[in-house]
């Protein structure tokens, strides 16, 4: 599964790049070990709403349940995600990004630790 990824680049910028993440095989009920979560929160904002330049607070996946966002880089490149979208934030220091809803946007934020 390929998912979106914002991260600060060594420019101290934020870019948009992907990642291939993997699934767990759910066989006979056997159930796997799952990766470390530091916080999971159910997230709401009106449509409309624009966050100007920020960093995240920290490294997250953002799911998005319905609604639509667009984030966009100081290099101008914007990405617009909707349901079922998954987002991995991680430009936690540089130059941020921006956020605008379309939409009320209703999204789940899983907070993970960094990876050694």
């Amino acid at each position: 599964m390929q998912v979106a990824r914002l991260y600060t680049g060594e420019d101290g910028q934020s870019h948009f790049g992907s990642l291939e993440l993997s699934y767990t095989e759910m066989v006979d009920s056997i159930v796997p070990k799952v990766a470390a979560a530091t916080g999971v929160e159910f997230r709401r904002s009106p449509d409309e709403s624009f966050f100007d330049w920020h960093c995240s607070p920290s490294r997250m996946y953002m799911v998005s349940l319905s609604g639509q966002v667009e984030f966009a880089t100081k290099e101008g490149e914007k990405r617009l995600f909707g349901p079922g979208d998954v987002l991995l934030v991680e430009d936690v220091i540089g130059g941020g990004h921006t956020t605008t809803c379309v939409g009320e946007w209703v999204r789940i934020t899983v907070v993970i630790p960094w990876e050694e």
